[in-house]
């Protein structure tokens, strides 16, 4: 997308202006759409990759190969659950690096390389590479998201800039198009060619994406370079300490497991999980209770509290659509369309797309119903979302059950289902990350964008913990159980609206 021609507009921090948005936008989406670029090509071959040669795999479709590693699909969902997790559980120390160690620029900076790097690991054959891989592409994106949404936030004039909204959904759907391309290049030539240089396919993007954000860095604002709260020399050296110390004990630990042979993969996927959900819960606690924030930020952040749990919901069913919809697209539905056959992971691009479409049109609606004093509050925006999704899950029971005899069902089913989530999508993330920024206590500015992030890593946590614990998520009961919570929490949502709403202060 090309800049446009306009001349400074208010409240902008560059020359021109970027479809009426700071020209640091532009910077901003290119990076992330690269990054989505890589993130959303493993995301597209992670479980497809897991299952083939194993009892659950599907035909694939355009000539899918085997080679995978074979995998049944409760452990490939857990699999996926706990990288998926662990992604945006990094983005909390990913904030703190920003907030206190490196700043928000060379963060991202830092984070984009390590991606780089991960998908590079990936690309090597092996169980071995291929799990130091996925530990690296989740910490390098740990350190890029929570600081590249923070940096969005600060191209504007405030939490009362009538374009932050509007500039959070331009740079969802920029960042959107990465993710549509992805599974036709990485997805392609993953499944139906060879798996390892699929992997390296994505780390050509991730590089692009680091190149691009280090020239366009010019156009950021100043903030972004600053850091808002320097660790002292003391603290320094204290965290070093802290640090080694219990790299030495999960060392020491997992050294043991091993020697003794009894290491199986849920020794690090359980901790990982139980983790994914004490550690959101901890962060909101610590920072609803910090006595440095005044009494409008406390009550902000009981507001928040609300968003956080109504997201973990969300995200719980939302992210299954590239594990347990996956998985079923794979293998018991049509991947041929009047003769012609498409891989799989195609599937994933479905989502991306209507992004791409529909995106414009909400922030354009949000925009207009503004003008006209009837937008809807955030609080009816989250809980027409959740009402969606779980919406999503009473549908996806129809293909489930005609495809319980063998029965090859339309795609279009799936089409459906991933249109319902989009739909959901645009009423709860963008616009949660723009309330994230209205409503952080200043202290916390860039660690709320990561508890924000946190709230997929409790959602995947839960799916999560249900694989390892042995209840199958591809059965219709399973499937109708997360949907009547999600209906149902969007409605306790919408019911106590007046009430959220009342502890944030001056935000909407």
């Amino acid at each position: 997308m090309a800049p446009s021609l306009t001349k400074d507009a208010p409240g902008t921090t560059g020359g021109k202006t970027f479809f009426g948005h700071p020209r640091g936008l532009a910077t901003l989406f290119l990076t992330e759409m690269w990054e989505r670029f890589s993130f959303y090509g493993l995301r597209a071959l992670l479980v497809v990759y897991l299952v083939a040669g194993g009892p659950d795999a599907g035909e694939g479709g355009a000539g899918g190969q085997g080679g995978g590693l074979a995998m049944n699909l409760a452990t490939a969902t857990a699999i996926y659950s706990v990288y998926n997790a662990m992604v945006y559980l990094l983005t909390m120390p990913g904030g703190w690096f920003g907030d206190r160690l490196w700043g928000p620029r060379k963060t991202v900076a830092i984070g984009a390389g390590i991606i780089m790097l991960g998908h590079l690991t990936l690309a090597l054959p092996g169980e071995g590479p291929f799990f130091i891989g996925l530990a690296l592409v989740a910490t390098g994106s740990g350190l890029l998201k929570a600081n590249i949404s923070k940096m969005v936030g600060d191209l504007y004039n405030g939490p009362d800039d009538p374009r932050r909204d509007g500039g959070f959904t331009v740079f969802y759907m920029g960042i959107n198009a990465g993710s549509f391309v992805a599974p036709f290049i990485i997805g392609t030539v993953g499944q139906t060619y060879n798996w390892h240089l699929g992997f390296a396919l994505a780390a050509v993007g991730m590089a692009l994406g680091l190149i691009q954000f280090l020239l366009g860095s010019r156009h950021l604002d100043p903030r972004s370079s600053q850091i808002p709260s320097p660790l002292s020399a003391q603290e320094k050296s204290a965290m070093l300490r802290k640090s080694l110390l219990w790299l030495v004990v999960a060392v020491v630990f997992y050294g043991v497991v091993v020697a003794t042979g009894t290491f199986t993969l849920n020794w690090a996927m359980v901790p990982l999980t139980v983790l994914g959900l004490i550690i959101p819960i901890g962060m909101l606690v610590r920072i609803k209770r910090d006595k440095e924030l005044s009494r409008a930020e406390q009550g902000r952040m009981t507001g928040y509290i609300w968003f956080f749990a109504a997201a973990a919901i969300f995200w719980m069913i939302y992210d299954q659509g590239a594990s347990t919809v996956q998985a079923f697209g794979d293998a018991k539905t049509s991947t041929s369309i009047m003769g012609w056959h498409f891989p799989s992971t195609w599937f994933q691009s479905i989502n991306p797309l209507f992004i791409i479409l529909l995106a414009p049109v909400f922030a354009s609606l949000w925009l207009a119903l503004n003008r006209r004093g009837k937008e809807p509050t955030t609080t009816g925006k989250f809980a027409f979302a959740l009402v969606m999704t779980g919406a999503s899950f009473f549908v996806f029971i129809l293909p489930m059950s005609m495809a319980s005899d063998g029965t090859k069902v339309s795609p279009l089913w799936l089409v459906l289902i991933f249109l319902m989530h989009t739909v959901a999508e645009l009423c709860l993330s963008p616009v949660g990350l723009s309330v994230t920024t209205k409503l952080a206590p200043a202290k916390y500015a860039s660690q709320l964008m990561g508890v924000w992030f946190l709230a997929v890593t409790a959602g995947d946590s839960i799916t999560g913990l249900l694989s390892i614990g042995g209840a199958d998520l591809s059965t219709t009961g399973v499937v109708a159980v997360e949907a009547a919570l999600a209906v149902l929490a969007g409605f306790a949502v919408f019911m106590y609206r007046r009430q959220i709403t009342s502890t944030m202060s001056e935000v909407q």
